[in-house]
């Protein structure tokens, strides 16, 4: 049976590098010189600290780990039945093959250049599915919903799998045994929760998007050149929980205004309790403001717009330069790429479309808990440009023309008339990574039923599959 991850030894003698100008101080050391968290095994009543670093790489040798899909044709066949993988004949699809734009009677629909599904995501579900295919009697369990995305998790429940959820009072996987097969969702999980069920003698699929995971290798180099994380991300969100448990110093900024404050902070001081207060919920334990903000890393949630994260970056680096001058720069600042590509592209494509004249409104699909959905939501309404957010097709009522939507903000709002019949209109489609194709369809399906009443779909035609990136080994 496998033990818990200890850190190294420190080597660390206390004594932080000199700071610029006459007010130096001597400091004492951070807490360790690798990243580690502590176990949340039931009963546990103190810890071994654990190098997540070390456990990442102890899995493989467990024999129960996958961490790479098979591309099982039976898994791809029920993943097209169910509509949780890329379109190869409906409504995107073709729309793929002739410049994402479709013309349905008074209505011209323009696809964003980037949409939908990014890959790590598709590789999440496709994992989930094959793992079902390949353990047909064990129970299956997922540490939280796979992606943000309903239909999704609502398909995977229907196999059989069961989704633990957070509901306040933490997750409960009392109910999980030696043996069963536990799945590790796109997000990723914590330290905590990877040590406990290698431990625990469960078959681990790990589907923690390989961004994700180099966002996990950053808050480790930062650890380890003794720099706290600042991580631009939501405290509350799956991926920046499991992100932060990787570090071992951190704090949680979640917009320009917070990041502003920590640089602030940095510059002039401040009143510790009202900074502790504050990040409450979004600093690592025992976090020190006057010490642990002397060297600071960079890394971010993936679903982050890419503008804000990239703002933030600068805003630490003139921080650092103006408290410690330009020479020093590098022994207090610590900036790696970890910007989602997939997140980028589809902020990017819908940058340029919100600046399409031709564009009447916007329509963006995607789980109304999804991050980056909602970063879409937030581009097309600083825009100026109508935008219509639905989490599926549900929310659109044909015989009344209405929909209920969601704003950038949170607010769920009803809008009746929403649409014009009768009247030509252009509109612009997106949708978040967690959406698959279908969710797509569906939505302007009803979109055309509104416009035509005797409209019946759209006939299928094949054409082939997505093109994806190929899996990293």
């Amino acid at each position: 049976m496998h033990t818990a991850l200890t850190s190294r030894p420190a080597a660390f003698n206390g004594v932080r590098p000199r700071s610029h100008g006459a007010g130096a101080r001597l400091l004492p050391a951070f807490r360790a010189l690798v990243p580690v968290s502590q176990s949340v095994a039931a009963g546990a009543t103190e810890a071994a600290p654990i190098d997540g670093r070390a456990l990442r790489r102890s899995l493989n040798q467990t024999g129960r780990y996958v961490r790479q899909p098979t591309n099982d044709p039976a898994s791809q066949q029920l993943m097209d039945e169910h509509g949780v993988g890329y379109s190869t004949n409906g409504l995107v699809a073709q729309m793929r093959t002739q410049g994402n734009v479709w013309k349905q009677g008074e209505v011209t629909v323009k696809l964003a250049k980037a949409y939908g599904y990014c890959w790590g995501v598709e590789r999440a579900v496709r994992m989930a599915y094959e793992a079902r295919q390949v353990h047909p009697d064990r129970k299956l369990f997922v540490t939280n919903e796979i992606i943000h995305n309903p239909e999704v998790n609502k398909r995977l429940t229907e196999m059989n799998i069961e989704i633990i959820e957070d509901h306040g009072k933490g997750k409960d996987y009392s109910q999980i045994r030696s043996g069963d097969v536990v799945i590790f969702p796109a997000f990723g999980a914590t330290v905590q929760e990877l040590n406990d069920f290698r431990n625990k003698g469960v078959q681990m699929v790990d589907t923690t998007c390989p961004w994700v995971a180099k966002v996990w290798n950053s808050v480790d180099t930062h650890t380890r050149k003794q720099f706290t994380s600042v991580i631009h991300g939501k405290y509350s969100h799956e991926e920046t929980i499991a992100t932060a448990s990787f570090a071992t110093n951190y704090v949680i900024v979640k917009d320009l205004k917070e990041a502003q404050y920590v640089c602030d902070y940095i510059l002039y001081g401040g009143n510790k309790e009202e900074f502790l207060a504050k990040f409450a919920k979004a600093v690592s334990k025992g976090f020190d403001p006057d010490i642990m903000l002397e060297r600071v890393g960079l890394a971010n949630q993936t679903t982050m717009l890419k503008g804000e994260t990239q703002q933030i970056g600068k805003m630490l680096e003139a921080t650092m330069m103006q408290k410690y001058g330009p020479a020093e720069i590098n022994k207090h600042f610590l900036l790696m790429e970890t910007i989602c590509d997939a997140t980028q592209e589809r902020q990017d494509a819908l940058y340029e479309m919100v600046a399409d004249p031709e564009v009447d409104f916007m329509v963006v699909v995607g789980g109304f808990n999804s991050s980056n959905t909602s970063h879409l939501q937030e581009i097309a309404e600083h825009k100026g440009l109508p935008s219509f957010w639905v989490d599926s097709a549900a929310r659109i009522d044909v015989a009344t023309n209405t929909i209920l939507h969601k704003l950038a903000h949170g607010e769920l709002r009803e809008t009746v008339g929403w649409l014009t019949p009768g009247k030509p209109v252009t509109v612009g489609i997106t949708s978040g990574a967690s959406t698959p194709d279908r969710a797509v369809e569906e939505v302007l399906q009803k979109v055309f039923q509104i416009y035509d009443p005797n409209f019946k779909g759209i006939v299928p035609k094949d054409c082939g599959p997505m093109p994806t990136p190929e899996e990293e080994h």
